[in-house]
């Protein structure tokens, strides 16, 4: 699992109440399964994905640099 695919990971459960994969993926605008292989490492997110789970989880900052938190 990439730091990328653990984070997204860490995010989507942190945020509360913690929402399924799927239901994220569809609050973001994206396919059903999306989320959940951006995860699981099957694929890596284009820029549209990445602005999507950014506006819904806080910023592109948190996603790509977690080290800022």
């Amino acid at each position: 699992m990439s730091e990328l695919s653990e984070r997204l990971r860490r995010l989507r459960e942190e945020k509360k109440p913690i929402k399924s994969m799927a239901v994220v993926s569809e609050l973001c605008g994206l396919e059903k399964g999306a989320v959940g292989r951006y995860e699981r490492g099957e694929c890596i997110p284009g820029m549209e994905a990445l602005v999507a789970l950014a506006d819904y989880y806080l910023s592109l900052i948190h996603i790509s640099e977690p080290t800022r938190l």
